[in-house]
Protein backbone atom coordinates (compact mmCIF):
# COMPACT_ATOMS: atom_id res chain seq x y z
CA UNK A 1 0.00 0.00 0.00
CA UNK A 2 1.35 3.41 -0.88
CA UNK A 3 2.28 5.75 1.97
CA UNK A 4 0.22 8.51 0.41
CA UNK A 5 -2.75 6.13 0.26
CA UNK A 6 -2.37 5.17 3.91
CA UNK A 7 -1.88 8.73 5.19
CA UNK A 8 -3.22 11.12 2.55
CA UNK A 9 -2.11 14.70 3.00
CA UNK A 10 -0.59 14.10 6.43
CA UNK A 11 3.00 14.92 5.58
CA UNK A 12 4.56 18.20 4.48
CA UNK A 13 3.15 19.28 1.15
CA UNK A 14 0.29 16.79 1.33
CA UNK A 15 1.87 14.51 -1.28
CA UNK A 16 4.45 12.54 0.65
CA UNK A 17 7.27 15.03 0.25
CA UNK A 18 8.40 14.21 3.78
CA UNK A 19 9.47 10.78 2.52
CA UNK A 20 11.93 12.04 -0.08
CA UNK A 21 14.85 12.05 2.39
CA UNK A 22 16.83 8.92 1.50
CA UNK A 23 17.78 8.49 5.16
CA UNK A 24 14.12 8.00 6.10
CA UNK A 25 13.40 4.30 6.11
CA UNK A 26 10.38 3.49 8.34
CA UNK A 27 7.84 5.02 10.70
CA UNK A 28 5.38 3.59 13.21
CA UNK A 29 1.94 5.03 12.44
CA UNK A 30 -1.06 4.92 14.75
CA UNK A 31 -4.54 5.58 13.46
CA UNK A 32 -7.84 5.22 15.35
CA UNK A 33 -9.30 1.77 14.87
CA UNK A 34 -6.27 0.54 12.99
CA UNK A 35 -3.57 0.23 15.63
CA UNK A 36 0.18 0.39 15.19
CA UNK A 37 1.72 -0.60 11.90
CA UNK A 38 5.01 0.01 10.22
CA UNK A 39 5.06 1.87 6.94
CA UNK A 40 8.33 1.18 5.18
CA UNK A 41 10.12 3.06 2.48
CA UNK A 42 12.82 1.33 0.46
CA UNK A 43 13.77 3.93 -2.18
CA UNK A 44 11.18 3.26 -4.83
CA UNK A 45 9.05 0.74 -2.88
CA UNK A 46 6.08 1.55 -0.65
CA UNK A 47 4.38 -1.08 1.42
CA UNK A 48 2.88 -2.02 4.78
CA UNK A 49 4.61 -4.92 6.48
CA UNK A 50 4.72 -6.39 9.95
CA UNK A 51 7.08 -4.95 12.53
CA UNK A 52 8.85 -8.30 12.81
CA UNK A 53 9.64 -8.20 9.09
CA UNK A 54 11.16 -4.75 9.40
CA UNK A 55 13.20 -5.80 12.43
CA UNK A 56 14.47 -8.98 10.81
CA UNK A 57 15.49 -7.03 7.73
CA UNK A 58 17.54 -4.67 9.87
CA UNK A 59 15.65 -1.57 8.77
CA UNK A 60 16.22 1.50 10.99
CA UNK A 61 13.42 3.79 12.14
CA UNK A 62 12.87 7.49 11.63
CA UNK A 63 15.56 9.69 13.14
CA UNK A 64 13.08 12.36 14.11
CA UNK A 65 9.44 13.01 14.87
CA UNK A 66 7.33 14.11 11.89
CA UNK A 67 4.49 16.30 13.16
CA UNK A 68 1.16 15.39 11.60
CA UNK A 69 -1.40 17.84 10.41
CA UNK A 70 -4.37 18.52 12.70
CA UNK A 71 -6.64 15.52 12.80
CA UNK A 72 -4.10 13.28 11.11
CA UNK A 73 -2.34 10.16 12.42
CA UNK A 74 0.34 10.42 15.07
CA UNK A 75 3.74 9.46 13.68
CA UNK A 76 6.28 8.36 16.25
CA UNK A 77 9.97 7.88 15.64
CA UNK A 78 12.20 5.09 16.79
CA UNK A 79 15.86 5.33 17.77
CA UNK A 80 18.05 7.86 16.02
CA UNK A 81 19.26 6.75 12.63
CA UNK A 82 22.99 6.81 12.10
CA UNK A 83 24.01 8.28 8.79
CA UNK A 84 25.94 5.99 6.50
CA UNK A 85 29.66 6.87 6.54
CA UNK A 86 31.31 7.95 3.32
CA UNK A 87 32.29 5.00 1.14
CA UNK A 88 35.96 4.87 0.19
CA UNK A 89 37.04 4.25 -3.36
CA UNK A 90 38.62 0.97 -2.34
CA UNK A 91 35.40 -0.25 -0.71
CA UNK A 92 33.36 0.82 -3.71
CA UNK A 93 35.77 -0.92 -6.10
CA UNK A 94 35.59 -4.09 -4.00
CA UNK A 95 31.81 -3.85 -3.97
CA UNK A 96 31.71 -3.40 -7.73
CA UNK A 97 33.91 -6.47 -8.17
CA UNK A 98 31.55 -8.44 -5.94
CA UNK A 99 28.53 -7.13 -7.86
CA UNK A 100 29.98 -8.73 -11.01
CA UNK A 101 29.20 -12.09 -9.32
CA UNK A 102 32.33 -13.93 -10.47
CA UNK A 103 31.11 -17.10 -8.76
CA UNK A 104 28.28 -17.16 -11.29
CA UNK A 105 30.80 -17.50 -14.09
CA UNK A 106 30.82 -21.24 -13.44
CA UNK A 107 27.60 -21.28 -15.49
CA UNK A 108 29.61 -20.10 -18.47
CA UNK A 109 31.36 -23.46 -18.40
CA UNK A 110 28.48 -24.53 -20.64
CA UNK A 111 30.24 -22.57 -23.39
CA UNK A 112 32.96 -25.23 -23.31
CA UNK A 113 30.55 -28.18 -23.54
CA UNK A 114 30.25 -28.38 -27.33
CA UNK A 115 33.99 -27.75 -27.98
CA UNK A 116 34.81 -30.49 -25.46
CA UNK A 117 32.37 -32.98 -26.97
CA UNK A 118 33.77 -32.27 -30.45
CA UNK A 119 37.40 -32.54 -29.32
CA UNK A 120 38.13 -28.95 -30.36
CA UNK A 121 39.68 -27.92 -27.05
CA UNK A 122 42.79 -29.92 -27.92
CA UNK A 123 43.52 -27.69 -30.93
CA UNK A 124 45.04 -24.19 -30.53
CA UNK A 125 42.43 -22.58 -32.79
CA UNK A 126 39.51 -24.28 -31.09
CA UNK A 127 40.81 -23.55 -27.59
CA UNK A 128 41.35 -19.87 -28.44
CA UNK A 129 37.85 -19.49 -29.89
CA UNK A 130 36.27 -21.27 -26.92
CA UNK A 131 38.13 -19.07 -24.41
CA UNK A 132 37.08 -15.92 -26.27
CA UNK A 133 33.46 -17.09 -26.12
CA UNK A 134 33.84 -17.84 -22.41
CA UNK A 135 35.27 -14.35 -21.74
CA UNK A 136 32.52 -12.69 -23.78
CA UNK A 137 29.82 -14.45 -21.78
CA UNK A 138 31.49 -13.53 -18.50
CA UNK A 139 31.28 -9.87 -19.54
CA UNK A 140 27.71 -10.24 -20.78
CA UNK A 141 26.55 -12.07 -17.65
CA UNK A 142 28.17 -9.58 -15.26
CA UNK A 143 26.70 -6.67 -17.19
CA UNK A 144 23.26 -8.28 -17.04
CA UNK A 145 23.62 -8.91 -13.30
CA UNK A 146 24.45 -5.26 -12.65
CA UNK A 147 21.49 -4.04 -14.69
CA UNK A 148 19.22 -6.55 -12.95
CA UNK A 149 20.46 -5.52 -9.50
CA UNK A 150 19.87 -1.86 -10.35
CA UNK A 151 16.33 -2.63 -11.50
CA UNK A 152 15.58 -4.78 -8.44
CA UNK A 153 17.42 -2.71 -5.81
CA UNK A 154 14.24 -1.61 -4.07
CA UNK A 155 12.75 -5.09 -3.88
CA UNK A 156 16.07 -6.73 -2.96
CA UNK A 157 16.18 -4.64 0.21
CA UNK A 158 13.24 -6.72 1.47
CA UNK A 159 15.11 -9.99 0.97
CA UNK A 160 17.10 -11.31 3.97
CA UNK A 161 20.02 -12.38 1.76
CA UNK A 162 19.83 -10.15 -1.31
CA UNK A 163 19.73 -6.99 0.81
CA UNK A 164 23.46 -7.49 1.42
CA UNK A 165 24.28 -7.22 -2.28
CA UNK A 166 26.41 -4.17 -3.11
CA UNK A 167 23.67 -2.36 -5.03
CA UNK A 168 20.82 -3.16 -2.65
CA UNK A 169 22.91 -2.21 0.40
CA UNK A 170 23.82 1.15 -1.11
CA UNK A 171 27.53 0.42 -1.45
CA UNK A 172 27.17 0.79 -5.22
CA UNK A 173 24.81 3.59 -6.33
CA UNK A 174 22.10 2.52 -8.74
CA UNK A 175 23.26 4.92 -11.51
CA UNK A 176 26.80 3.53 -11.27
CA UNK A 177 25.47 -0.03 -11.47
CA UNK A 178 23.44 0.84 -14.57
CA UNK A 179 26.40 2.54 -16.25
CA UNK A 180 28.87 -0.24 -15.45
CA UNK A 181 26.37 -2.86 -16.58
CA UNK A 182 25.80 -1.08 -19.87
CA UNK A 183 29.55 -0.82 -20.52
CA UNK A 184 30.13 -4.52 -19.83
CA UNK A 185 27.12 -5.56 -21.90
CA UNK A 186 28.26 -3.44 -24.84
CA UNK A 187 31.81 -4.80 -24.65
CA UNK A 188 30.73 -8.45 -24.72
CA UNK A 189 29.84 -8.61 -28.45
CA UNK A 190 33.02 -6.68 -29.23
CA UNK A 191 35.10 -9.32 -27.46
CA UNK A 192 33.14 -12.07 -29.22
CA UNK A 193 34.06 -10.47 -32.55
CA UNK A 194 37.71 -11.41 -31.89
CA UNK A 195 36.85 -14.85 -33.25
CA UNK A 196 36.73 -13.21 -36.67
CA UNK A 197 33.09 -13.83 -37.56
CA UNK A 198 29.68 -12.30 -36.93
CA UNK A 199 27.85 -15.37 -35.64
CA UNK A 200 29.27 -15.41 -32.10
CA UNK A 201 28.64 -11.66 -31.55
CA UNK A 202 25.07 -12.23 -32.77
CA UNK A 203 24.61 -15.07 -30.26
CA UNK A 204 25.98 -12.90 -27.45
CA UNK A 205 23.62 -10.09 -28.47
CA UNK A 206 20.73 -12.55 -28.41
CA UNK A 207 21.74 -13.66 -24.92
CA UNK A 208 21.76 -10.04 -23.75
CA UNK A 209 18.34 -9.43 -25.28
CA UNK A 210 16.97 -12.48 -23.48
CA UNK A 211 18.46 -11.49 -20.11
CA UNK A 212 17.20 -7.91 -20.40
CA UNK A 213 13.76 -9.19 -21.36
CA UNK A 214 13.86 -11.41 -18.28
CA UNK A 215 14.91 -8.51 -16.04
CA UNK A 216 12.15 -6.15 -17.11
CA UNK A 217 9.24 -8.46 -17.95
CA UNK A 218 9.67 -12.22 -18.38
CA UNK A 219 10.53 -12.96 -14.74
CA UNK A 220 7.05 -11.84 -13.72
CA UNK A 221 5.35 -14.38 -16.01
CA UNK A 222 4.86 -17.85 -14.44
CA UNK A 223 6.30 -20.75 -16.46
CA UNK A 224 7.75 -18.29 -18.98
CA UNK A 225 10.31 -17.29 -16.36
CA UNK A 226 11.47 -20.91 -16.06
CA UNK A 227 11.89 -21.24 -19.81
CA UNK A 228 13.66 -17.88 -20.07
CA UNK A 229 16.32 -18.75 -17.49
CA UNK A 230 16.77 -22.21 -19.00
CA UNK A 231 17.07 -20.55 -22.39
CA UNK A 232 19.99 -18.47 -21.15
CA UNK A 233 21.84 -21.69 -20.32
CA UNK A 234 21.03 -23.16 -23.73
CA UNK A 235 22.32 -20.04 -25.49
CA UNK A 236 25.61 -20.41 -23.62
CA UNK A 237 25.98 -23.96 -24.89
CA UNK A 238 25.08 -22.95 -28.44
CA UNK A 239 27.66 -20.15 -28.31
CA UNK A 240 30.43 -22.67 -27.72
CA UNK A 241 29.41 -24.63 -30.81
CA UNK A 242 29.23 -21.44 -32.87
CA UNK A 243 32.64 -20.29 -31.64
CA UNK A 244 34.44 -23.45 -32.82
CA UNK A 245 32.15 -23.91 -35.84
CA UNK A 246 30.86 -27.39 -35.04
CA UNK A 247 27.29 -28.52 -35.75
CA UNK A 248 24.90 -28.91 -32.84
CA UNK A 249 23.29 -32.34 -32.67
CA UNK A 250 19.72 -32.80 -31.59
CA UNK A 251 20.93 -35.02 -28.73
CA UNK A 252 23.14 -32.25 -27.38
CA UNK A 253 20.40 -29.63 -27.65
CA UNK A 254 17.80 -31.79 -25.89
CA UNK A 255 20.12 -32.77 -23.03
CA UNK A 256 21.22 -29.18 -22.41
CA UNK A 257 17.64 -27.88 -22.58
CA UNK A 258 16.23 -30.47 -20.19
CA UNK A 259 19.17 -30.12 -17.81
CA UNK A 260 18.77 -26.35 -17.72
CA UNK A 261 15.05 -26.58 -17.04
CA UNK A 262 15.71 -29.08 -14.25
CA UNK A 263 18.17 -26.70 -12.58
CA UNK A 264 15.76 -23.77 -12.79
CA UNK A 265 12.83 -25.79 -11.43
CA UNK A 266 15.02 -26.95 -8.54
CA UNK A 267 16.05 -23.37 -7.85
CA UNK A 268 12.45 -22.17 -7.72
CA UNK A 269 11.47 -25.13 -5.55
CA UNK A 270 14.22 -24.34 -3.04
CA UNK A 271 13.26 -20.65 -3.03
CA UNK A 272 9.62 -21.45 -2.45
CA UNK A 273 10.39 -23.92 0.32
CA UNK A 274 12.54 -21.38 2.12
CA UNK A 275 10.03 -18.58 1.38
CA UNK A 276 13.06 -16.30 1.38
CA UNK A 277 12.37 -14.89 -2.05
CA UNK A 278 8.60 -14.54 -1.79
CA UNK A 279 8.77 -10.76 -1.34
CA UNK A 280 10.96 -10.15 -4.34
CA UNK A 281 10.13 -12.89 -6.86
CA UNK A 282 6.62 -12.33 -8.13
CA UNK A 283 6.12 -15.77 -9.70
CA UNK A 284 6.81 -17.87 -6.58
CA UNK A 285 3.23 -17.61 -5.37
CA UNK A 286 2.01 -19.08 -8.67
CA UNK A 287 3.96 -22.32 -8.22
CA UNK A 288 3.03 -25.23 -6.01
CA UNK A 289 5.68 -27.60 -4.63
CA UNK A 290 4.05 -30.45 -6.52
CA UNK A 291 4.22 -28.64 -9.84
CA UNK A 292 7.90 -27.75 -9.55
CA UNK A 293 8.78 -31.26 -8.38
CA UNK A 294 6.87 -32.67 -11.35
CA UNK A 295 8.80 -30.44 -13.77
CA UNK A 296 12.08 -31.49 -12.18
CA UNK A 297 11.19 -35.20 -12.31
CA UNK A 298 10.01 -35.00 -15.92
CA UNK A 299 13.20 -33.25 -17.02
CA UNK A 300 15.44 -35.63 -15.09
CA UNK A 301 13.93 -38.76 -16.61
CA UNK A 302 13.82 -37.42 -20.16
CA UNK A 303 17.38 -36.11 -19.89
CA UNK A 304 18.77 -39.45 -18.69
CA UNK A 305 17.05 -41.33 -21.51
CA UNK A 306 18.31 -38.85 -24.11
CA UNK A 307 21.87 -38.99 -22.80
CA UNK A 308 21.82 -42.79 -22.86
CA UNK A 309 20.65 -42.82 -26.48
CA UNK A 310 23.43 -40.37 -27.41
CA UNK A 311 26.15 -42.26 -25.54
CA UNK A 312 25.18 -45.69 -26.90
CA UNK A 313 24.90 -44.65 -30.55
CA UNK A 314 27.71 -43.84 -32.98
CA UNK A 315 30.42 -43.92 -30.30
CA UNK A 316 32.89 -46.80 -30.59
CA UNK A 317 34.65 -47.93 -27.45
CA UNK A 318 33.36 -48.20 -23.89
CA UNK A 319 34.06 -44.71 -22.54
CA UNK A 320 30.93 -42.89 -23.70
CA UNK A 321 28.76 -45.75 -22.45
CA UNK A 322 30.57 -45.73 -19.10
CA UNK A 323 29.95 -41.98 -18.78
CA UNK A 324 26.26 -42.78 -18.33
CA UNK A 325 26.93 -43.91 -14.75
CA UNK A 326 28.39 -40.63 -13.41
CA UNK A 327 25.86 -38.65 -15.46
CA UNK A 328 22.97 -40.43 -13.73
CA UNK A 329 24.68 -39.90 -10.38
CA UNK A 330 24.93 -36.16 -11.08
CA UNK A 331 21.21 -35.96 -11.81
CA UNK A 332 20.23 -38.01 -8.77
CA UNK A 333 22.59 -36.11 -6.48
CA UNK A 334 21.16 -32.77 -7.59
CA UNK A 335 17.61 -33.97 -6.97
CA UNK A 336 18.59 -35.18 -3.51
CA UNK A 337 20.16 -31.83 -2.62
CA UNK A 338 17.06 -29.96 -3.79
CA UNK A 339 14.82 -32.23 -1.71
CA UNK A 340 17.06 -31.48 1.28
CA UNK A 341 16.52 -27.74 0.84
CA UNK A 342 19.54 -26.79 -1.28
CA UNK A 343 19.47 -25.72 -4.91
CA UNK A 344 18.56 -22.05 -4.49
CA UNK A 345 22.02 -21.24 -5.88
CA UNK A 346 22.89 -24.09 -8.31
CA UNK A 347 26.40 -22.76 -8.92
CA UNK A 348 27.12 -23.06 -5.19
CA UNK A 349 26.31 -26.76 -5.36
CA UNK A 350 28.89 -27.24 -8.10
CA UNK A 351 31.48 -25.28 -6.11
CA UNK A 352 30.86 -26.80 -2.66
CA UNK A 353 29.32 -30.26 -2.90
CA UNK A 354 32.20 -32.75 -3.04
CA UNK A 355 30.24 -35.82 -4.29
CA UNK A 356 28.76 -33.72 -7.10
CA UNK A 357 32.23 -32.48 -8.05
CA UNK A 358 33.58 -36.04 -8.13
CA UNK A 359 30.74 -37.30 -10.34
CA UNK A 360 31.20 -34.41 -12.79
CA UNK A 361 34.98 -34.90 -12.89
CA UNK A 362 34.63 -38.64 -13.60
CA UNK A 363 32.11 -38.00 -16.37
CA UNK A 364 34.34 -35.38 -18.02
CA UNK A 365 37.35 -37.69 -17.77
CA UNK A 366 35.45 -40.52 -19.46
CA UNK A 367 34.27 -38.21 -22.24
CA UNK A 368 37.82 -36.96 -22.86
CA UNK A 369 39.10 -40.54 -23.00
CA UNK A 370 36.29 -41.46 -25.37
CA UNK A 371 37.17 -38.58 -27.69
CA UNK A 372 40.92 -39.14 -27.82
CA UNK A 373 41.30 -42.92 -27.45
CA UNK A 374 38.61 -44.17 -29.82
Amino acid sequence: MDVRGACPGQFAGGDGEGWQDLHVRAAAVQRPGVGNRVISRYVGFHGVVELSSISSAGVPFLPRHIPPRPGGPRVSAGPALTRRPAVSRRSRAAGLARALRPRQWVKNGLVLAAPLAAGELSTPTGARAALIAFAAFCLAASGAYLINDAADAAADRLHPRKRHRPVASGLIPVPLARAAGAVLAASAPAVAALTGGWRLPAVVAGYLALTLGYTFWLKRQPVVDLVAVAGCHVVRALAGAVAVEVPVTSWFLVVISLGSLQLVAGKREAERRAQAGSATRATLAAYTPGYLAQVRTMCSGAMIVTYCLWALNDHPGPFHALSIVPFVLVVLRHNLLVDQGAGEEPEELALRDRPLQIFIAVQLALLVLGIHLT
